[in-house]
């Protein structure tokens, strides 16, 4: 692991965030991770990142498109840069042996208690946020303009972005010159990565329900069984991905949740699918969900389902691949702040999420992974070789999920910061 970056010049507001600054942001990041909330329903969160935003002098707007979050903190004319996080958490059991791991649970959609936890980094890129905010609030003699710190609701969902847009979010706030994001992966932490194309794929997310006709599960024959006909459904689906789709396209079709009945004995009426499509083009999520909708409808009549299937988008965003020159700045400053060998590129990935719907309509907008794994994490993962290790250690999304925020969240506030000062203080 490199070492991190030598500190600013004095006065100048370079990347390396003051010790206090950062001594803040661990704690926010520590009290956020040990308290994360469902998409949604991100109330504490919410209110915590906005505390957190007005003690370093913004001002702060919450409710926005939910429980959404805006702190703006003016430094005279000059361009708007906004600075993107998110609230929300997942309902993971978190399993990571951290000293402030999760423990909470909560009332998911569909009314059951689970487990809650932040699996995707989200509650270290709200502690980045607010730390670079704070690094430039101190340097304010170095830029101007107006930095926006958005706290975004319900990313997990693909549904925030579009509930902030609805909600007036660039009309109360003003549309800003450059909008930027960062994402934690598992790279080693004090490395960022950048994309020379698509940075996160385009997702559809569907509710799929199929009807049956129900009665005792000693009279399966006098029934339509929907939960055979939920189970063929999910088998017919991965052939869409293995043998209707060009072995060039990246895609993946997953079926995420199946829920069905409540006794053992008893066969119920229908079924309810959860399914995500990914893939790189709008195009292809159009033809894998024309497919998808015709192997459910093939499926419910070849079962004798007595009702047509009802399939409902859920959410949807597209593919994000940013505006090459604004890549190549951040990229730069980047360099300069963490030296080259720091600075990665990051190939086309079938991760997700609303950012997109953000920079719709021609907004700048620059986005980059931040790496969270540490030396000792490295160290223990298994393989010989970077490939090897990268893909056995836990990734987003999982119960093992424990970025080294010690590393992790000083080059998160010093990305961040040296992003916004490529329009806040251009050379």
């Amino acid at each position: 692991m490199a070492s991190p970056a030598p500190p600013a010049t004095a006065g100048a507001p370079g990347p390396s965030p003051e010790p206090d600054v950062l001594a803040r942001a661990g704690s926010l990041y520590r009290d956020l991770h040990a308290h994360p909330e469902l998409s949604g329903a991100e109330e504490r969160t919410a209110a915590r990142f906005a505390s957190a935003l007005r003690e370093i002098g913004c001002e702060v707007t919450t409710g926005v498109g939910g429980h959404g979050v805006v702190g703006v903190l003016e430094n005279g004319a000059g361009p708007a840069v906004m600075l993107r996080a998110e609230l929300d958490a997942l309902p993971v059991a978190e399993r990571t042996g951290l000293p402030y791991a999760s423990t909470a649970t909560a009332l998911d959609g569909a009314g059951r208690r689970t487990p809650v936890m932040h699996a995707c980094g989200h509650d270290l890129h709200l502690a980045a946020a607010v730390g670079a905010a704070a690094h430039l609030a101190r340097r304010r003699d170095g830029w101007r303009g107006t930095l926006l710190v958005l706290g975004q609701p319900a990313e997990e969902t693909l549904s925030g972005a579009a509930a902030l847009v609805a909600d007036g979010l660039y009309e109360r706030f003003g549309r800003p010159d450059l909008l930027l994001a960062q994402h934690a992966a598992p790279l080693p932490a004090g490395m960022v990565a950048h994309g020379a194309g698509p940075m996160t794929a385009g997702c559809l997310t569907l509710e799929v329900t199929v009807t049956g006709r129900g009665g005792h599960a000693a009279t399966p024959h006098l029934c339509v069984d929907p939960v055979v006909l939920a189970a063929t459904i999910v088998v017919q689906l991965q052939t869409i991905v293995a043998r209707q789709v060009g072995p060039a396209e990246q895609v993946s079709l997953t079926v995420g949740s199946l829920r069905a009945g409540h006794h053992p004995g008893v066969i119920p009426e229908d079924a309810t699918l959860g399914v995500t499509i990914r893939a790189l083009s709008d195009r292809t999520l159009d033809d894998v969900l024309a497919r998808v909708t015709r192997t459910v409808r093939a499926c419910c009549e070849a079962a004798g389902s007595p009702v047509e299937p009802v399939l409902r988008v859920v959410s949807r965003a597209p593919a994000y691949q940013g505006d090459p020159a604004v890549a190549a700045r951040l990229r730069a400053a980047h360099e300069r702040a963490f030296g080259a060998e720091r600075v990665a590129w990051w190939p086309p990935s079938l991760a997700a999420e609303d950012f997109p719907l953000l920079a719709a309509g021609g907004i700048p907008s620059g986005y980059w992974m931040l790496g969270v794994v540490g030396p000792r994490q490295w160290r223990s993962a298994p393989g010989a070789s970077a490939a090897e290790k990268l893909a056995g250690l836990p990734a987003n999304h999982s119960p093992s999920f424990a970025p080294d925020a010690g590393l992790a969240l000083p080059a998160g506030v010093a990305a961040l910061a040296a992003g916004a000062l490529t329009a806040l203080a251009p050379e």
